[in-house]
């Protein structure tokens, strides 16, 4: 089966959006075009990189079909290989910049993902439609019983918050990309990876259903805060304070730290409420169908974009890439700080970098630098037996 370019292409997209979030402008620095931009990648585009990052879990189980017999078991500890490396990785970029690294929370995803691997697409889905409503206000519970004697308790004892700051408990429940609410977007993923994405009647479908989700998610949270005081008052206080810079470990702004119950019936990025799930389920299907139809019905576009494309098929590597060189650079956080990021050229400067390198790179390498190395990180699976 032939490569998904389109998928490539909304994997730099995510990309992308990240630096948007992380080097550009915040929201109340910008305005016109760039606030738009901002709105629109704050949040969805690390959803979108976590729904295709589900997608990707996929490509190494069986895409239409779950491998099986030895090749499924070898395919099981390729991606139990890759989760451990994303842990390690990601925490000792925490322990190294100091920020919230979402590779660590990857990790975890894909050790929870590995027993769903050989359902279909229709059992994937009901599961991720289940998550997305049962979680939230189960994670929303669970974070109100955690007084500070239950935290450090609880971090008294986990190694991985002594090692690196990023524990057990703020990669399940109460960090930026908490697994108990954003295993919805991976198991989407894994959803759509395995449906049969060529067929035009699929599509149809999913560019039908995305846009519904979108419209239905943002649409009842705006009914909602006109209707109800304490959903306004939420939706409010949560804009004027945040949502933070994840690049920031202090910035970090928990999921519904509002407070108030009221919060789960907002939409707000980075909430972790079901109507912020659904929506950003609905972007990162509308933007995955979107460029797949765009790639494979405009040829000469699809060759225009064949750098960007270029930069999907390496995405661990430019994430990794402009985290460390953002890092240290010691750039301005995009919204926080003594002096806020005002400026677009960091974020434009990043992403024509990334296509360069990777447009060239390309040229002569399969893999991206991260990307090989991970490969062959993998190889000892093959002795699985």
């Amino acid at each position: 089966m032939g490569r998904l370019v389109g998928v490539d292409l909304a994997r730099a997209l995510a990309v992308f959006g990240m630096y948007v979030v992380h080097l550009g402008p915040s929201a109340t620095a910008t305005s016109g075009v760039g606030a738009w931009v901002r709105h629109l990648a704050e949040g969805r585009s690390s959803a979108l990189f976590a729904t295709l990052a589900g997608f990707s879990l996929m490509l190494i189980a069986g895409r239409l079909e779950p491998k099986t017999g030895l090749a499924g078991r070898q395919a099981r500890a390729r991606i139990a290989i890759r989760a451990a490396i994303l842990l390690v990785l990601g925490t000792v970029m925490a322990m190294a910049y100091g920020g919230v690294v979402i590779l660590a929370f990857y990790g975890l995803y894909f050790l929870l993902a590995l027993p769903l691997v050989r359902l279909g697409a229709k059992t994937l889905a009901i599961i991720a439609a289940g998550l997305a409503i049962v979680m939230p206000p189960l994670a929303f519970g669970l974070r109100s019983l955690l007084t500070e004697p239950v935290t450090a308790a609880l971090k008294a004892y986990d190694p991985l918050d002594r090692i690196g700051g990023v524990g057990v408990l703020d990669l399940m429940l109460t960090g930026f990309y908490p697994a108990l609410t954003w295993m919805a977007f991976v198991i989407t993923g894994m959803a759509l990876g395995r449906l049969d994405l060529s067929s035009g009647a699929v599509r149809r479908r999913l560019a039908a259903f995305g846009p519904a989700l979108i419209v239905f998610a943002y649409g009842t949270s705006w009914l909602l805060s006109r209707l109800i005081d304490g959903v306004r008052e939420a939706a409010e206080m949560r804009a004027a304070s945040g949502p933070k810079d994840p690049g920031r470990v202090g910035d970090v702004m928990p999921p519904d730290a509002t407070g108030s119950a009221w919060s789960l019936l907002t939409s707000g990025p980075h909430s972790g409420t079901t109507l912020d799930i659904i929506g950003s389920v609905g972007v990162a299907i509308t933007v995955i169908v979107g460029a797949m139809v765009v790639v494979d019905r405009l040829p000469l576009l699809r060759r225009t974009a064949a750098p960007i494309i270029a930069v999907g098929t390496m995405s661990l590597t430019a994430y990794v890439g402009h985290f460390v060189l953002s890092s240290q650079m010691s750039m301005p956080s995009g919204s926080s700080g003594p002096e806020p990021q005002t400026s677009w050229l960091p974020v434009l400067a990043f992403i024509l970098g990334a296509t360069v390198f990777a447009w060239i790179w390309s040229r002569f390498f399969r893999r991206g630098p991260l990307e090989h190395l991970l490969n062959l990180a993998t190889k000892p699976a093959a002795c699985i037996r």
